[in-house]
């Protein structure tokens, strides 16, 4: 049975480097989000279908998950590239803020999962969802970004345990910072650049195929025994101390 995956940020930077893989070996994708020029670019790239979504509401996450199956004939895979990254100490953060960091990558989280325990307890099935280094290590003035982050990794292990009997999958990777359009603002001057490299022990930040690969890898039938993981794709940022040299 050939891979169906919905994709939720089907537009952005990692999603549609999920996308690319996955129609590379054979599978069919939906694209999902709001953008819609970026959707139907990647989408036309492929032929695959697409849909506009709001993410942040889990009522609306059924819809487009309901109409990818019409599309597709089934899912095999849900991944969730939809999030957002907001850098404020606590006490500049506002109720505003802090709702809208929880609902754009909490919620969206969620609504993945729910879907897939609906639409996958017949065949199982594998959930892919994008926590970050920041919810593995303490980082400065990443208070609500982490808190929704750590909240993603609960959700996995909660889900996988729920759903193990299903055979559905559900794990995550912890990216560092990555090159996508939604982290350019952080690395604008060649001083920013230089400051977040630092962080990484193995000296560059990442790109959008290195986050894709990994999620792909967990999408991938083959790895039918992996459920529960949290997977640091950092470049060692959450785990080793300082870069040496």
């Amino acid at each position: 049975m050939s891979e169906r995956v919905l994709i939720l940020g089907g537009g952005g930077g990692i999603g549609s480097a999920v996308a690319r893989l996955i129609v590379a070996r054979g599978g069919r994708v939906f694209l999902a989000g709001r953008d819609v020029s970026r959707l139907q670019a990647v989408a036309a790239e492929f032929g695959m279908p697409w849909g506009t979504v709001e993410a942040s509401d889990p009522d609306a996450i059924d819809a487009v998950a309901d109409a990818a199956v019409a599309d597709l004939g089934g899912l095999t895979g849900i991944t969730n590239c939809v999030g957002s990254i907001l850098l404020k100490p606590a006490h500049l953060t506002s109720t505003a803020d802090w709702t809208a960091t929880l609902s754009t990558n909490l919620n969206s989280a969620f609504g993945c999962v729910r879907a897939a325990g609906r639409l996958m307890k017949a065949d199982g099935g594998s959930v892919v969802l994008v926590s970050s280094a920041a919810a593995r290590i303490g980082l400065p003035n990443h208070e609500a970004i982490a808190a929704a982050k750590a909240g993603i990794i609960g959700l996995v292990l909660s889900a996988a345990a729920t759903y193990a009997r299903q055979k559905i999958r559900f794990n995550a990777v912890a990216p560092g910072l990555t090159r996508t359009p939604l982290a350019a603002g952080l690395v604008a001057s060649e001083l920013a650049e230089k400051a977040s490299v630092a962080m990484h022990p193995l000296g560059r930040l990442g790109e959008p195929e290195d986050v894709a690969r990994a999620i792909a890898w967990l999408l991938d039938p083959q790895q039918s025994w992996v459920t529960a993981q949290v997977i640091g794709i950092d470049g060692g940022l959450a785990d080793v101390k300082g870069r040496p040299g």
